[in-house]
């Protein structure tokens, strides 16, 4: 029998949270998740990535923004669109994600409490549940994956109806006519980009001259474009001074002068880690400037060996995806079980309309290298399923290395973005080269198609391989002397028709 409560108790139950639990469960660990909230799952179930994606499919659904090319820019599945409409989905799918969550916890004997825990000794925690009641328990091992909160400075006049931060945009009453978002980052743009697609006039202000700046500048200069012509309005390069409600109306001015007025400001200009309340300084862990926690990349330690940390709570490349593993690696390390390893290339998805997904590296990083490379680029609309899906817009573009052929990054903005972003991961992490494209057949017609495209735009202008050259065979004729030919004598019959 061990000496402690658990052999691990997890602080949060977000993606990491969740496979970690999962993951200690199936070895048979006695295994709690403590989370402060009576419903399980996390940020990214209640506030972040679930509810952001549900939003853009119930948009895209509702406003017919998908076939606008074929019926008009007037096109409408639903002519009044209410926000009720929007949470209305939007509540069907969280119960669904909670009940499943719930069931496999169930379904693999992890226990559960709600409550605020903290930390009062190297393996002791306290939960304090809503009522005021705490519990103190312990365990061999810890894992903290508290995730992230909004960042809200103090500048930012707050009143959570037409000043918010991105938990309390998802509850507005209605749809606002003009909207002002602070912060060109993920959440900022996905928002932006969703709220124009219902027609709402969408102003987007980053301080900075560049955005996303982790992604390939080619496919930002394309995004840029189509934001823009889809009546994006976006200011980049300067500050915002002051931030004023004006009741009806959120008033904004900026270090260049202009003004920004509109019925509601969304302001997503960072996140920071949710650890203020775990204490950790009785456990000796230090945090950065944002509240984060440092790791053991390959392990996910902490500086105390035995307090593991995951998910956004670490920092980049802060996806739920990534999360999901790191809970599951950091759990097998905790409980001393062998694992696989995290593979070395993972994809990044921005749910924005248009859609952007990369994986491996840009060109601008094969440039600092000095990595030789070639570039392959295919358009939807060169695809015979862009015609029929009514793309005008969307491109792929993939990287090859001169060297080994190689493919060393791949970039898509477009419909479908994040799903055929799988095909280059997995010929990314296979160590996969230009000639798969050019040899392999794809389904026809799919998007899919563009990576053939794009394969043989590359192939067509990379030096021919020695192994694919075709080596002529020496002619027989010029390497040997013909041999004498032998005289026949002529048959009696053969020389009277000579003579004839």
């Amino acid at each position: 029998m061990s000496k402690y409560d658990y052999d691990l108790i997890i602080i949060g139950s977000g993606p990491s949270g969740r496979a970690a639990a999962i993951q200690a469960g199936k070895l048979k660990r006695k295994v709690l998740v403590v989370d402060r909230r009576d419903r399980l799952g996390g940020v990214s179930v209640h506030t972040g990535t679930i509810p952001s994606k549900t939003l853009r499919e119930t948009v895209l659904n509702l406003s017919g923004w998908r076939e606008r090319s074929f019926y008009g820019l007037s096109y409408r599945v639903k002519d009044q669109i209410r926000a009720e409409d929007l949470k209305a989905r939007l509540h069907m799918t969280l119960d669904y994600e909670v009940d499943v969550l719930e069931h496999q916890f169930n379904r693999n004997h992890v226990e559960t409490m709600d409550g605020v825990a903290r930390f009062t000794g190297p393996n002791e925690i306290e939960v304090t549940a809503d009522a005021g009641d705490t519990t103190r328990l312990t365990a061999a091992k810890f894992l903290i994956a508290t995730g992230t909160k909004t960042y809200r400075p103090d500048y930012v006049p707050f009143n959570g109806r037409t000043i918010v931060d991105g938990d309390e945009f998802l509850e507005m009453a209605e749809i606002p006519r003009s909207l002002c978002v602070i912060g060109a980052g993920v959440i900022g743009v996905e928002y932006a980009t969703m709220f124009s697609a219902l027609d709402v006039r969408v102003t987007l202000i980053e301080p900075r001259e560049t955005f996303l700046d982790f992604i390939d500048k080619t496919l930002i200069q394309e995004f840029t474009h189509q934001i823009r012509e889809n009546g994006v309005d976006l200011r980049l390069g300067s500050a915002v001074e002051k931030i004023e409600d004006a009741g009806q109306h959120v008033e904004v001015t900026m270090a260049n002068g202009r003004h920004v007025r509109a019925e509601m400001l969304l302001f997503a200009a960072g996140r920071m880690g949710n650890t203020s309340s775990l204490n950790l300084e009785a456990v000796g862990i230090e945090t950065d400037h944002r509240n984060r926690i440092s790791v053991d990349r390959k392990t996910y330690q902490t500086s105390v060996p035995h307090i593991y940390a995951t998910g956004d709570v670490i920092g980049h490349p802060s996806l739920a995806s990534t999360a999901l593993q790191q809970g599951r690696v950091a759990a097998c390390h905790a409980l001393e079980t062998p694992t696989l390893p995290e593979s070395p290339w993972f994809p990044y998805g921005i749910y924005s309309v248009p859609e952007i997904s990369t994986c491996g590296m840009s060109e601008e990083e094969l440039q600092e290298r000095g990595i030789p490379y070639e570039v392959g680029v295919a358009r939807f609309r060169e695809t015979s399923r862009g015609h029929i899906m009514g793309l005008e817009h969307g491109m792929l573009k993939m990287l090859f290395s001169l060297k080994t052929r190689r493919v060393l990054g791949v970039q898509i903005v477009g419909e479908g973005a994040t799903e055929l972003i799988h095909i280059a991961q997995a010929v990314l992490n296979l160590k996969g080269t230009v000639d798969y494209f050019v040899q392999n057949t794809f389904n026809y017609p799919t998007l899919a198609e563009a990576y053939k495209i794009a394969g043989l735009d590359a192939f067509n202008r990379m030096p021919i391989p020695e192994e694919f050259k075709v080596r002529k065979k020496p002619d027989e004729a010029e390497a040997k002397p013909a041999p004498a030919a032998k005289k026949v004598a002529e048959k009696p019959a053969a020389k009277e028709a000579s003579k004839a």
